[in-house]
Formats: structure tokens, sequence, C-alpha cells
């Protein structure tokens, strides 16, 4: 996944060409400030899956990953915002995450145990990713124990995501885990619909605005 986090600073992935024109295309001290990650990669640690990565667009409302889905995809948000979402027997939908720019997602299912994508992923508005087939990148990543390494700490992060999302259901009050959402994701919290953040707040759009007001009228 660290190649789609190159690509999405400096455009295509770079041309094999020279190494001097390689890592013009590439700034390592940028990349170990934000994500604390490849530290001792070089780029011909992660030339191979640069050429197996995908640019790719979307228009909002297009789906990226469908419920039921086999093929392993990772996908890297460059521009643009990505919602997941279940579907219940009685076809409502329910929003469990956000996915922006700068970040990564894909199918726990298919990733973690083999099997199809209980979930749906969509996005929201004009949305730019990278995407690279998962089977590839297990392929490269067994003759790379620095690439293991950096994949173990994105699935740490990923697990200590769900944690801290079971933990606001059980600790905070509604108000609570709405302020802690918008103090947490500044990036988006005026950019999400208020039925999508209401679902993943686990409350209803009435309760939502009423919560947003009584925090509004206390800064006021």
């Amino acid at each position: 996944m660290l190649l789609l986090t190159c690509t999405a600073y400096y455009g295509k992935p770079a041309r094999l060409g020279t190494k001097k024109s390689r890592f013009r295309m590439i700034d390592f001290q940028k990349l170990k400030q934000l994500y604390k990650l490849g530290r001792d990669l070089s780029f011909s640690d992660i030339q191979d899956l640069l050429k197996n990565s995908k640019a790719v667009s979307f228009a909002p409302g297009e789906l990226l990953i469908k419920e039921g889905q086999l093929r392993k995809e990772v996908f890297w948000v460059r521009k643009g915002l990505v919602r997941g979402f279940r579907v219940t027997e009685k076809g409502e939908e329910i929003t469990t995450m956000f996915r922006w720019e700068d970040q990564a997602f894909a199918s726990p299912n298919l990733i973690l145990f083999d099997e199809p994508a209980l979930q749906y992923f969509e996005t929201l508005e004009p949305t730019e990713v990278f995407k690279i087939d998962y089977d590839k990148v297990q392929t490269i990543i067994k003759n790379n124990p620095k690439l293991e390494a950096n994949r173990v700490i994105i699935l740490q992060n990923t697990l200590k995501e769900a944690l801290q999302r079971i933990d606001s259901f059980l600790l905070l009050s509604p108000e609570e885990r709405y302020l802690d959402f918008i103090r947490t994701n500044p990036d988006i919290s005026n950019r999400v619909p208020n039925k999508y953040l209401a679902n993943v707040l686990g409350i209803t759009p009435v309760s939502l605005s009423r919560i947003r007001k009584r925090v509004a009228s206390k800064k006021s």
C-alpha cells in the first residue's frame, strides 16, 4: 500500500527510467512524516508494487466494491470521499465508515478471510483512486520482509480503529461521539451528508440535527 502513497502525492507512477528521474517523483521524507512508514524502504523495494497500481476516476454515486464481490482489490484515495455501507434484509442502507484523501480501504472479508465482500463502497464526491490487486501484493510481499512489516502496521491500525469505534458506543453519549468525530475528522465533517454521518454515530438524522444545534448554541 505504500506504493499508493507515493502515487497519491505525485500523480502517475514514476516511469522506470533513470534512477535520478524516478527519485524526483518521490519525496521519501514526506512519506515518513505522513505515515511513519517506509523508513527502511528504497525505491527498489516498492518498484514492483508501483508497476502494478492503476489510477481510476469515479463520479459521485459509483460503486467501487459490491456485496458478494470476490475480486480482491486495495484502493488508495487520492482525491474525494467514499463511504462503506451494509444493506439490511429490508433494503435499508447502514453507513459504517468513510474514507477520504490519503486513506486506503478494501473489503476486510476478502482480505482477511478470502470470503465474499459483506459491504459496499460508494463514492460520495468525484473521486480519484489508485488500486492494486491484493494477490499481486501478496506475491511481492512474500519476498520482501520490509513490505511485510508495513502491512502488519496497516492491519494493526485497522484493528485499532475498530476497537476505538466499539469503545465509543460503550462509553460515550451520542453528543460525545459527535464531538469526537468532528475533532478527529475535521477534513470531512462538513462534507458528509447528515443521514450518513448519523448512521456512523448510531443515531437518527433528527437527533444529529438537535446535537448540532445544541453544540452551536454552546459556542455562541
